[in-house]
């Protein structure tokens, strides 16, 4: 069983983007039971949090360094 910190370092945007994408057609093919569409669609969100939350985590370091870029000093 993988831990917390395992299943971080194994978790990819692209990946949970190709996740949800495949959920979103797993739930408009129209296949599936009402309670798996909840289940898939429950997934999908979950996934999609995961991906904002990462990308507001990498524009944070991104303004910080052009922040440390643009308040250091031009060396000539």
């Amino acid at each position: 069983m993988a831990t917390s910190s395992q299943a971080d370092r194994d978790w990819s945007y692209e990946t949970a983007i190709a996740r949800v994408e495949t959920l979103v057609k797993q739930i408009e093919a129209g296949d599936l039971d009402l309670a798996d569409v909840f289940d898939r669609f429950d997934t999908a969100s979950q996934d999609l949090q995961q991906c904002e939350q990462f990308l507001a985590e990498k524009q944070q370091q991104l303004d910080l360094a052009i922040e440390t870029l643009e308040s250091t000093p031009d060396r000539a």
